[in-house]
């Protein structure tokens, strides 16, 4: 079923390169193995993915100890400023720093480990008082100041869009973003980079692809629906 399910989201992703006139290659796909199994994990692996994202820092490393094989993990969940030590070296990039605190840790950590830790800025693109996230109007002067720190490497942006109905209305949001980006782009910070949107997900990744989403994080629609512990 998985390997179907991956077909599937891989044609889906290919059409929307082509609508919107892209590379396939342009786009990453980042499969969300967040409380799956490592089972699973490999499963996907044996398909050929080797981009995966996981939400908590303790789940990541323990499947990280289970799974030894080469892979670029992904850290995509909100990240405690005391978790930072855990994961500086091991994960290919963290799309969720909202702070300078948090990104002043990161400097912190991988400086000790003489290693230059690539991250994406969280922008709450919708506003929403659940989310993390900085506002667009935080983003730039945010960014301004993480491109002073010397081991951390800005990449780009992250986004979660607000929950919709239907695809299409998460458009303007995926737009904003990429304007966004394209401002920050234009501003040339010495050592940042805008290279990385990182935005959809399951419901909404077609139409983030169309607005130039250059890393979707798509888990339900390749593992699954997801088991949550009950003893929460």
């Amino acid at each position: 079923m998985l390997r179907e399910n991956l077909e599937s989201v891989e044609k889906r992703i290919q059409a929307a390169c082509e609508r919107a006139g892209r590379k396939r290659e342009e786009v990453t796909l980042i499969a969300v193995s967040k409380t799956k199994p490592a089972a699973s994990i490999r499963e996907a692996m044996d398909c050929g993915i080797v981009d995966f994202g996981e939400n908590k820092v303790q789940e990541l490393c323990g499947k990280m100890e289970e799974i030894q094989e080469p892979l670029r993990w992904h850290l995509i969940g909100h990240l405690q400023r005391n978790k930072v030590k855990y994961i500086v070296d091991k994960v290919c990039m963290i799309h969720s720093v909202d702070s300078l605190r948090l990104a002043q840790e990161i400097q912190k950590e991988a400086a000790k480990r003489d290693i230059v830790c690539r991250i994406l800025v969280e922008v709450n693109i919708g506003g929403e008082e659940t989310k993390s996230g900085v506002s667009r109007e935080e983003a730039l002067p945010l960014i301004l100041e993480i491109a002073k720190l010397p081991n951390v490497k800005v990449k780009g942006l992250m986004t979660v869009a607000p929950p919709v109905e239907k695809p299409e209305e998460a458009r303007v949001y995926f737009k904003e973003m990429r304007t966004l980006a394209q401002e920050i782009r234009e501003a040339q910070i010495p050592g940042v980079e805008m290279e990385e949107l990182s935005m959809g997900m399951t419901g909404d990744f077609e139409t983030a692809i169309e607005e130039g989403a250059t890393m979707v994080r798509v888990g339900t629609a390749i593992f699954g629906a997801r088991q949550y512990p009950t003893d929460l």
